[in-house]
């Protein structure tokens, strides 16, 4: 049985909470430890079982309370070889052990067997961002579940789709609405980061996917990682519902749809 639920999520932090009857995992650490005990503890969740933190990449809001968190509870940090090496000197001073760094050397071609972390087996795949090696995650319980996490990508990659294939529930990037967008304020170059191929992902890329996914076992979708600016819940939820009904799935039915909002409520999803 798995335990999941987005913790935050969006520009202003991230951070995914995966568990077991034997602990869990976080998939980044994005905002202040502080928060993060809170948010754990609202959903009955010790901080003390949280065995390791599987960091995507080295941007602030996925990493600002790595170093107190990791620190204060001894847990493993894990990621590629480039993230690793792009944080800050403190934290890696602070939360790098030496079984970190022995994963770091195999993770950083993505081609890793993977790493055991509370009765969970982790694997990392390649992601198109503007970091310096950003990776998504699988996550494989003792019975058999399967989580994709891909978030801050620019583009659906032949791998993602890959790796995502059939996944249990699938934890995927909605960032932004076109149309909010092109015609809001951000400046021409932040605009064009965000539209590149290494950026992150649209309502639209992301609703053209979820149908192959639900269409290969996915039943559970979560939006992630909305822009506060650039988008809405009920604009990313839009977008894919439509997208579903296009392809003849239906809600509650074919699969179940979330959007995680920045700071989540929807509690410990169970299946």
């Amino acid at each position: 049985m798995a335990r999941y639920c987005p913790l935050f999520s969006g520009s202003s932090g991230n951070c995914t909470y995966i568990g077991t009857a034997s602990g869990g995992i976080l998939i980044d650490a994005g905002v202040s430890a502080r928060r993060l005990e809170k948010a754990l503890r609202a959903r009955n969740i010790d901080p003390a079982s949280i065995a390791a933190v599987f960091v995507t990449h080295e941007h602030g809001d996925h990493i600002a309370g790595l170093e107190v968190f990791a620190g204060r509870y001894c847990c493993a940090v894990f990621g590629s070889a480039g993230t690793l090496g792009a944080l800050p000197q403190s934290l890696s001073r602070t939360v790098l052990t030496p079984k970190t760094d022995g994963y770091e050397t195999r993770l950083a071609g993505y081609d890793c067997e993977g790493v055991e972390a509370a009765g969970m087996w982790v694997t990392a795949f390649e992601t198109p961002h503007d970091a310096r090696q950003s990776t998504g995650y699988i996550i494989r319980t003792s019975d058999g579940r399967r989580i994709g996490v891909a978030t801050d990508i620019g583009q659906i990659t032949d791998l993602i789709r890959s790796e995502l294939r059939g996944c249990d529930l699938v934890h995927i990037e909605s960032n932004h609405d076109l149309p909010l967008l092109n015609a809001g304020p951000y400046p021409y170059f932040l605009k064009k980061r965000i539209l590149a191929d290494t950026g992150h992902l649209s309502n639209s890329a992301c609703a053209r996917e979820l149908e192959n996914f639900a269409k290969t076992g996915t039943a559970r979708f979560v939006l992630s990682h909305l822009s506060r600016e650039n988008n809405t819940p009920e604009l990313a939820y839009a977008a894919a519902s439509s997208a579903m009904k296009a392809a003849g799935l239906t809600e509650r039915l074919d699969y179940q749809l979330w959007v995680a909002a920045p700071e989540d409520r929807t509690g410990v999803i169970v299946f």
